[in-house]
């Protein structure tokens, strides 16, 4: 009887020993990415892995031949090769974007990422670089120049996005405005866009990064006009590790060049037109 107990009280000690390495490991790595400082690696291999989901369209996604291209992908790039370090892309599961970057399989997350309170408690960002917010989009013959323009008429919203809560939260904005204070909901911004063309709509609430990207795809882009409301929007920016400090003060600088060389401004043309949701200006 005695050497069973001894045999269990050997057993639970093993177990707990085990159970407090796995603590402490997993201490260790929050530890680690909270205090390290990683630039010197990257620098001397010469290149950063990012992280991203590769299907956000236009800010990382798959063209047709399976290329990886996007707004975020070219900014990234033009970062970095101020500096001699190739950008390179590595597609992850989004829901485990923190986990990844803790555990230094990657050193940013890059792909349209919303700075949140929440995700400040686990990583930090650089400076923002991009304004998203809920937008009008409306035909420019219609003259409809505000919300309050709505007045009456037939809005769309997408499905998946924000837009359609956003009207019921703050009703007064515009909700009240539009016709049966209703809107109609599409699940793709091809349909919408077609219903703005046909007048099955009057106007449509989208993201401004998704109306900047597929506006400027249009055979005429000048036909829409985009009113900005008073709605609450989101700012994208690259998170990192909390003990990459110099990883944010070159990206931080790195994208002031980029504004203040203009190189900024055409990576923002190419992908939104005349649409400009920059938040960084070239310094005077």
């Amino acid at each position: 009887m005695k050497k069973k107990i001894l045999i269990f009280v050997t057993l639970l000690a093993f177990f707990g020993l085990t159970l407090a390495g796995c603590s402490n490991d997993k201490k260790s790595v929050a530890q680690e990415a909270n205090t390290t400082d990683t630039w010197s690696s990257i620098k001397k291999r010469g290149r950063v892995i990012i992280g991203l989901d590769d299907t956000f369209v236009p800010m990382g996604f798959r063209e047709k031949n399976g290329k990886l291209v996007g707004y975020d992908i070219d900014l990234a790039k033009a970062v970095f090769k101020q500096y001699g370090i190739k950008a390179d892309f590595q597609p992850i599961d989004w829901n485990m974007k923190e986990t990844e970057l803790r555990n230094r399989t990657i050193d940013l997350i890059w792909n349209g990422y919303t700075i949140t309170p929440a995700r400040k408690k686990q990583l930090m960002f650089s400076r923002p670089y991009m304004a998203n917010r809920q937008v009008l989009v409306t035909k420019t013959k219609d003259n409809i120049t505000s919300f309050k323009g709505m007045k009456g008429k037939t809005l769309g919203a997408q499905i998946s996005f924000s837009g359609a809560s956003l009207l019921d939260e703050h009703p007064a904005m515009l909700k009240n405005y539009i016709k049966n204070k209703t809107p109609v909901l599409y699940d793709s911004f091809n349909n919408t866009l077609m219903d703005l063309d046909d007048k099955r709509i009057q106007g449509l609430l989208i993201d401004s990064v998704y109306a900047g990207y597929y506006i400027s795809k249009e055979k005429d882009p000048s036909s829409y006009r985009v009113t900005r409301g008073g709605f609450t929007g989101e700012d994208f920016a690259a998170g990192m590790r909390k003990g990459d400090k110099t990883l944010k003060k070159k990206v931080d600088q790195g994208l002031q060049h980029l504004a203040n060389t203009g190189e900024l401004q055409q990576i923002n043309k190419k992908w939104f037109g005349n649409s400009n949701n920059s938040l960084i200006k070239p310094e005077k």
